[in-house]
């Protein structure tokens, strides 16, 4: 695993041992920026979820201004600040140990991009994505992994489901508001 381009462009990467936490493939996170690339420049990046912390930091890597990492796994916090110190990214980022439910809950923070990325098949994303689009600025997107054959919402708040992409055992799923096009 490693940082695909930007600032921090090949610098390799660690994730948690043991199968409590599913990287992104390089294959799906190459398609999840190529969705958002004019939308992180500048942006404010959530990485739920988190893992390794891998879509956050190439979100950083890429321009983005700033990111929140959540993430319950001790396992996770420590490749995450492992992970964050290697880039030099430690600075631009917050990294919080809490259950996504909880953090989402009291969050007053606001975002221009989430990536959502729960276990498979643990009926997170329908709890969770509510929650999420109350964080989400105007003109933001929600970016949502799951299982290739997991159905997501229509709808979560004010946004919409826009668009599916296949990877694999992965499917990427967009949320926008309804009005905005992209």
């Amino acid at each position: 695993m490693r940082v695909i381009t930007g600032t921090a462009r090949g610098r390799k990467l660690i994730a948690p041992e043991g199968l409590e936490t599913r990287p992104t493939s390089d294959m799906a996170k190459e398609a999840m920026f190529s969705i958002v690339q004019f939308e992180v420049a500048g942006a404010r990046v959530l990485d739920l979820f988190a893992g390794s912390g891998q879509i956050g930091i190439e979100a950083l890597s890429r321009g983005a201004s700033g990111a929140v990492f959540v993430d319950s796994s001790k396992a996770a916090r420590d490749a995450i600040l492992f992970n964050l110190k290697s880039t030099g990214f430690e600075g631009r980022s917050a990294l919080v140990f809490a259950e996504a439910e909880s953090y989402l809950k009291s969050c007053r923070d606001r975002f221009d991009l989430v990536f959502l990325d729960p276990p498979y098949q643990s009926g997170l994303v329908e709890r969770c994505l509510p929650l999420v689009a109350g964080l989400v600025r105007p003109g933001g997107v929600i970016l949502c992994e799951t299982a290739r054959d997991e159905t997501t919402p229509e709808a979560a708040g004010v946004f919409g489901r826009k668009k599916e992409y296949r990877y694999g055992k992965a499917k990427v799923t967009t949320f926008r508001r309804g009005e905005e096009s992209y």
